[in-house]
């Protein structure tokens, strides 16, 4: 890839996300992959002295269903620009009486429900056991918690996210189950991306916002629901994603980067 397209930054999220005040001069390119296409051209530009890459992971008028988007492709496009760090917002359903909607949640764990999605890069050739004890970038995850402290946000620094298959919503014993497991959140997207990132070696972190409690609570989720709370709370996050890209360090300070370093056989 050219220097003119190098960027360190990625941003995988929904279209709300950034706005053209936010990120200049933009540039839309397609980046060619071996696992087929992005789920939209790659969206590059300047945040003060920062290059960003965006991609919309639902495609641009969000009509890639969760369980058919193309992780593999958007993690090793970004790759392949430059990316060495990846941010990924989320909307997330609530399984905590005392997590809110409207609140952010900095996801520290991950419980993966999903089936038949690609989530590695080697299936054959080569053995790849990656390590997913902590599946997000400590040093990332540090940066929003203090931004989403200064910025006074409702926020909890901590949270399991159970990632299921979607594209349809849990029955009753499933949101039980999941809260019986310890989970506080639960969305669609999330996984297999943060496993992808950690093969590439990348910092991989999300910013999840509640929409809404999911159904254990008896307050069934409705589409409208979870796009109306987005919409409201879309000011908020785009202040918390601007803050840590000016208070993300040019030099890693995590062990991301050496991730196969005892992961291959």
């Amino acid at each position: 890839m050219s220097e003119e397209f190098e960027v360190d930054i990625g941003i995988i999220g929904g279209t709300g996300v950034y706005d053209p005040g936010m990120i200049k001069n933009l540039k839309k390119i397609k980046v060619h992959t071996p696992f087929g296409r992005t789920s939209d051209l790659v969206t590059i530009g300047e945040f003060k002295d920062r290059r960003v890459a965006f991609i919309p992971r639902h495609g641009p008028n969000h009509e890639i269903p969760p369980h058919k988007v193309n992780s593999r492709a958007n993690i090793w496009a970004l790759k392949e620009l430059g990316v060495t760090r990846i941010i990924a917002p989320s909307a997330v359903g609530s399984l905590r009486e005392d997590y809110k909607p409207g609140e952010f949640v900095i996801a520290d764990q991950i419980i993966d429900r999903t089936k038949d999605r690609a989530d590695t890069y080697y299936e054959e050739g080569q053995v790849c056991h990656i390590s997913l004890a902590d599946p997000f970038c400590d040093e990332l995850r540090e940066i929003f918690i203090k931004g989403a402290k200064k910025l006074k946000l409702d926020h909890h620094k901590r949270g399991t996210y159970v990632c299921i298959q979607g594209p349809r919503f849990s029955t009753k014993a499933e949101s039980n189950m999941f809260r019986q497991w310890g989970a506080d959140i639960i969305g669609m997207t999330v996984y297999p991306e943060c496993a992808l990132a950690r093969e590439l070696e990348l910092c991989y972190v999300t910013v999840t916002t509640i929409t809404d409690y999911d159904v254990w609570a008896e307050k069934p989720v409705t589409a409208e629901e979870v796009i109306e709370t987005m919409r409201i709370n879309i000011h908020n996050l785009r202040n918390l994603i601007s803050n840590a890209l000016i208070n993300i360090p040019q030099i890693h300070h995590c062990s991301c980067g050496e991730a196969l370093s005892d992961a291959m056989l």
